[in-house]
């Protein structure tokens, strides 16, 4: 079976097992998507949304985060992983953001640009906010799930989407990220995949090696 019609197949698989999704962060506000997207990078969901929840109580604008000194946003989300960096691209990230009037940009280069935002972060944004599709959502988990199941050796999630965007149409390139981190958390864990519950095991490399004969 090609890469195209295997992608396809998964595609329809998962659809069965995943009816549905809805970001899993919290938001109100436009510009709280944005922060709360960029904060999730090596943490989970749950973890980013009781953190945004004091954040956004603390902050009630993005230039009250910019006016904020680094060691106290470093406090404020400390939990997340990484702080250090976040802290400093969240007080970068706000100081734009208020100058912006809280208006995030609604097409990949504007947000690219902003301080913080890679594509992963961006393609979330887009497909959230503004229902446009110009890449697939390829965090780490993405990835390693997209690698797994056979259709990239890549662990680089910019160059696995590169690879992903040439494989599907672009019609389902939000689909593939939204179904993948979903079976990513409940059935193929990073560390003990449920192999003998996947609905693509027989299609899988790594289900074929893991389950026996």
């Amino acid at each position: 079976m090609r890469q195209k019609e295997r992608a396809q197949e998964v595609l329809k698989r998962l659809r069965t097992q995943y009816p549905s999704f809805i970001t899993a962060l919290d938001w109100e506000k436009p510009w709280h998507l944005l922060v709360a997207v960029m904060l999730s990078a090596q943490t989970t969901d749950e973890n980013v949304n009781k953190v945004t929840k004091k954040l956004f109580q603390k902050y009630s604008h993005a230039k009250d985060i910019a006016r904020a000194t680094i060691k106290e946003l470093e406090k404020d989300i400390y939990s997340t992983g990484y702080y250090k960096a976040k802290a400093k691209n969240l007080k970068a990230l706000s100081t734009e953001l208020a100058q912006r009037n809280e208006r995030v940009p609604d097409d990949m280069e504007e947000l690219i640009t902003l301080p913080g935002v890679g594509r992963k972060t961006a393609n979330v944004v887009l497909h959230v906010l503004y229902g446009k599709t110009e890449g697939i959502v390829m965090d780490t988990h993405i990835a390693r799930v997209t690698q797994r199941i056979g259709f990239t050796k890549e662990k680089n999630p910019p160059l696995a989407e590169k690879k992903m965007m040439r494989v599907l149409p672009k019609t389902d390139w939000k689909e593939w990220g939204d179904l993948l981190i979903q079976h990513g958390r409940k059935i193929c864990d990073a560390r003990k995949p449920l192999c003998e519950q996947c609905v693509l095991n027989d299609i899988c490399p790594t289900g074929k090696k893991i389950i026996p004969l």
